[in-house]
């Protein structure tokens, strides 16, 4: 599914990247992980196609999955911070925020953040964005959505590769079901676009 933010999403939250100036790029991101079975999974698939991506990472899942975390390392991807326990901006104190970020960050070492379920408050996307750049998307697979096929998640990414893009998957297994159909669909898009997966660097 295509993500155009609306101007006042902009303006209100300057610091956040929804794509990035690439002729050549695709930016594919997986957010959750690293969850066992389902993180081997993605990284075997994305070798097969010589293809990088940028995992944001719990800090928490880090921490269980030490050696799971590394192999991501190890294969070449980038890691970004998605908060230490998958927290949700609205309703929490800016200093409680930061805090869970932050704590992450003492495991992830990482200068790229993504707000889970992107809800957070201005107040505490000016303070994270201080420290690290906020990364979004423009393309959102919906792959933890039960109520769309495998097919219909492949088709709402697909059709909407274009340079620069930022795609979001997740590397959950409430999101493999749909993930493990559409990821591949999707890297074979890139190699007719002639496009390369590469991780996020600014």
């Amino acid at each position: 599914m295509k993500i155009k933010p609306w101007g006042f999403i902009k303006r209100l939250f300057p610091d956040m990247i929804w794509e990035i100036d690439d002729p050549n790029g695709v930016f594919l991101t997986f957010d959750d992980g690293p969850t066992p079975g389902v993180t081997e999974w993605i990284l075997s698939t994305l070798k097969r196609y010589d293809a990088k991506a940028t995992f944001f990472v719990l800090g928490k899942n880090a921490e269980m999955y030490p050696d799971l975390y590394q192999k991501i390392i190890d294969h070449g991807h980038k890691i970004g911070n998605h908060t230490y326990s998958h927290q949700k901006g609205w309703g929490m104190s800016l200093e409680k925020y930061v805090e869970d970020v932050d704590f992450a960050d003492g495991i992830l070492h990482t200068e790229l953040f993504r707000p889970p379920y992107a809800r957070v408050t201005p107040s505490q996307m000016r303070a994270v964005g201080q420290r690290y750049k906020i990364i979004m998307w423009n393309i959102l697979s919906r792959d933890y959505t039960a109520a769309i096929s495998p097919a219909e998640c492949a088709r709402g990414v697909v059709k909407y590769i274009e340079p620069g893009c930022i795609i979001a998957f997740h590397d959950s297994d409430k999101s493999f079901r749909n993930m493990s159909y559409a990821l591949p669909r999707v890297l074979e898009r890139v190699k007719e676009l002639n496009l390369k997966c590469k991780i996020i660097e600014l």
